[in-house]
Order: C-alpha cells, then sequence, then structure tokens
C-alpha cells in the first residue's frame, strides 16, 4: 500500500512551516516540500524532510511533479503555509480532486482593494479607502479621507509596506518609496489609501465557518505597525465577542469563502468593530496561542481539513496565553544574544524563539521581519501570564553595534537590558 503524503507548497522562513511538518507526521502522513528553493527552508534540512525544487508560480510545472509523486505515494492533500501561492494551491486540489480553498475566492480576497469593494457592497463595516496609481492619486485620495490616512500596496503580507502617514511629508515620503525604484517586492503600482481606524486591535480566527478564538494584539510605536505583543483569548465581553464573530461570518459571505483557516483583522472604533483585513489563511502567531490557550491545534486541524479527515475544533481548557515579540531599536551587527534556554526553562513559558544568530545584520523596515524573536507564556490568568512573561523576557540579552556612520566616530555596542523596557523588547 502506497504510504500518505502531504505536499506542501513552499514553507516559512519563519512562522508555522515546522508547524505543518510536524502535525502531518503526528498525523502518519509524509510531508513533502515543493519549493522554488527549499534551501531557504533550513528546517527542511534539519530534519531530513524530502523537498523537490520546482517553479511554484507554474501550475502545470506542479502538476507535473505532483502527478509524478502520485507513482511513489497516496497524495491525501495539497496545501501551503503561504498566501502569495494559496490560489495555486486551489487550482492543484481542483485539479487532483482534493478539498481545497476556491481559488476565485482566494484571488479575490488577497487582492486587498477587490476585498474591501466586495465587503463594502455587503454592508461590512471598513475604513475609508480609495485606489491610487500614482503620487497625485495619492495626494488627492489622502485629503479627501483626511488625514492621518494608511498606505500600503494593494497585494502584500506581514505589514510590508504599511505605514501611517501624519502628515503630509510622511505621505510624501512613503508614496516615494512605494513607487519608486526601491519599492518592495510585495507591492505593486497599485497602492490603497485608507482612513486610520483607531481603537483596540483585535484578530478572529476561523475554520470552515467557526469562529474558533479571538485575539488581541499591541503594537510598536508608529508610522509602522509591528506587532509588539499578542494575547488569546482577548479580554471582550459576551457582547463585544459577538458583534466581532458577527462580522467575521459576514467577511466570509462577502468574499465567498467558508472552507479552511480564515483570519479577520479588527480595529474596535467609535462605530464598534471595523473590518481592517480579511487573510484566508492561519495567521503567524495564532496557531501557537491558541493550543496553550484553549487547546485547539489549528494546524493540526486545518492539515484534517486538507485530507478530507473531520476537525475537531472543541475547546478543552481556557487559559491567558501571550506571546512578546523582541525588537530591536537600532540598526546595526548583532554582537551577541543570549538567555533564550534561561528564559524558556522558567514555569508557564510555553516557547522561546530567536531567529538570528550573532553576527547577522539588523536592518529594521517596519515589518513582522523587524522581530529577532519571541515568548510565549500561559497560565490561568491575565495578570500572572504578564508577569511570567516579563520575567523570561528580561532573560534574554542581546548587543547590537551601529553600523559606522561616514564621517562620525563608531558609536560603541549597548545590551538591549541597558535601554527602556518598552524599547528593548517589542508579534509575527
Amino acid at each position: 500500500m502506497a504510504r500518505k503524503a502531504l505536499i506542501l507548497v513552499e514553507g516559512s522562513v519563519r512562522g508555522t512551516g515546522p508547524q505543518f511538518v510536524r502535525a502531518a507526521q503526528r498525523l502518519g502522513l509524509h510531508p513533502i516540500t515543493l519549493a522554488a528553493d527549499p534551501a531557504q527552508y533550513d528546517y527542511i534540512a534539519t530534519e531530513g524532510l524530502e523537498a523537490i525544487r520546482v517553479d511554484t508560480e507554474n501550475l502545470d510545472a506542479l502538476i507535473c511533479e505532483c502527478s509524478r509523486l502520485r507513482a511513489r505515494y497516496d497524495i491525501a492533500g495539497i496545501t501551503s503555509v503561504r498566501e502569495d501561492v494559496y490560489i495555486t494551491v486551489g487550482k492543484l486540489c481542483g485539479h487532483f480532486g482534493l478539498p481545497g480553498p476556491n481559488p476565485v475566492s482566494i484571488e479575490r480576497c488577497c487582492d486587498k482593494f477587490t476585498q474591501r469593494q466586495l465587503l463594502a457592497q455587503s454592508g461590512v463595516p471598513i475604513p475609508a479607502y480609495r485606489l491610487a496609481t500614482n503620487a497625485r492619486e495619492i495626494e488627492t485620495s489622502a485629503a479627501e479621507i483626511g488625514l492621518p490616512v494608511i498606505l500600503k500596496p494593494a497585494v502584500g503580507i506581514g505589514s510590508i509596506g504599511v505605514r501611517l502617514c501624519r502628515n503630509i511629508d510622511e505621505l510624501a515620503e512613503h508614496t516615494n518609496y512605494l513607487l519608486g525604484e526601491k519599492r518592495i517586492r510585495w507591492s505593486s503600482p497599485r497602492i490603497l489609501v485608507e482612513e486610520f481606524a483607531q481603537g483596540p486591535y483585535y484578530g478572529a480566527n476561523m475554520m470552515g465557518d467557526d469562529v474558533i478564538a479571538i485575539g488581541a494584539a499591541e503594537f510598536g510605536p508608529p508610522p509602522h505597525f509591528v506587532f509588539r505583543e499578542y494575547t488569546h483569548p482577548a479580554p471582550l465581553t459576551d457582547e463585544e465577542y459577538k458583534r466581532i464573530a458577527d462580522v467575521s461570518v459576514g467577511c466570509l459571505r462577502a468574499l465567498g469563502l467558508g472552507w479552511g483557516p480564515t483570519n479577520v483583522e479588527f480595529r474596535w472604533t467609535k462605530r464598534g468593530p471595523v473590518v481592517i483585513e480579511v487573510n484566508p489563511r492561519l495567521s503567524g502567531g495564532d496557531p501557537q496561542l491558541v493550543q496553550p490557550a484553549h487547546g485547539i491545534d489549528l494546524v493540526t486541524e486545518h492539515i484534517k481539513l486538507v485530507t478530507g479527515d473531520e476537525c475537531d475544533l472543541r475547546r478543552r481548557h481556557s487559559q491567558t496565553a501571550t506571546m512578546r515579540s523582541l525588537i530591536p531599536d537600532r540598526d546595526g551587527i548583532l554582537d551577541w544574544i543570549d538567555g533564550d534556554i534561561r528564559a524558556a526553562a522558567q514555569p508557564g513559558v510555553v516557547d522561546v524563539k530567536l531567529y538570528v544568530q550573532p553576527n547577522t545584520p539588523i536592518v529594521r523596515k517596519g515589518d513582522y521581519l523587524d522581530s529577532i524573536g519571541y515568548v510565549i507564556a500561559a497560565s490561568t490568568s491575565p495578570a500572572q501570564t504578564k508577569a511570567i512573561l516579563q520575567s523570561a523576557v528580561e532573560l534574554i540579552d542581546w548587543s547590537i553595534t551601529p553600523f559606522p556612520t561616514p564621517g562620525k566616530q563608531e558609536q560603541s555596542s549597548t545590551p538591549h537590558d541597558q535601554q527602556p523596557a518598552d524599547v528593548a523588547s517589542d508579534r509575527r
């Protein structure tokens, strides 16, 4: 009998890639990664995983490779941890008759302008927005909406290229960045100009039509939107939870979603919950928090769905789980970093992860890649979790030597624990 395999299209440099691999193995599946460059995913070599180099932007090439693999394996399912290939995954699943997302719905959702049009047509509360393709249109749109505004690429993930523009100078600077030669690879000539919806941030995690968990997050300093801390469950009243859940279900209807995982981001404004973005995938850090908070393994349940098995989304316990991202306060060369082993050994600490090694260049760009690691803690109360987390974070130390500035004497390196606490340790 052929061995059952789970096909993973691409992996993740950071995030849930390793979790998908391990969850597949626990379910008795053989994970195979198809990637344009498998070497970029360290865990593939470290864990001796099977990976095949293939152009993942070429649907025909993927179909050919999967057809070849079917001669050796029983392909139980095909999925991905990456949003940018999820449309292709849907088409692959359709070709081979496997459970998967609707590629048309995913494509509409991944285009933020189209997403907003569909949400607006269905009466879902969203910020005011305009689409712009040049500097003049951006300036006009900002004037119509009123400063401050959010400027972001119409297609992209991880807050890459997203910035709060509080005045004309910041608007012009970020316009030049998005439209100029240094334009980020995730952006396109289509730029969204949006009203800055102000209020607490919440994220709803869904599987199918069900709201599984709602978390709350805090960001680092503006004008960027880098997650500093993320907590499950969010401190909501029953009525607030219901309003967010109802709007989340409305998003699925508006966008033709409802199969597999969805993450809906909100700001709670004077109007109540306003949808900032709908992501047709598991978000980066939520699976790592939902499991200690509620006892639900979202990655495993997603794989069950992909392979046609029945999901079990029942809550098994109730704790407070919080993730703190480690954000450096300067650019430069990382001299050293340690304390992660001591932090991980503290009672109540669920996980500690460092993304960087000594001699790594640190260049902050105001997106999720600014994080150099994280700490997760969990307990039966929010106050206890916060105390555990803070104690563990204080055990992690690092030093960064700033890049030399021409014409100026090079500054000496400074351990991060000599910086103010809210700057030294700032969520994926």
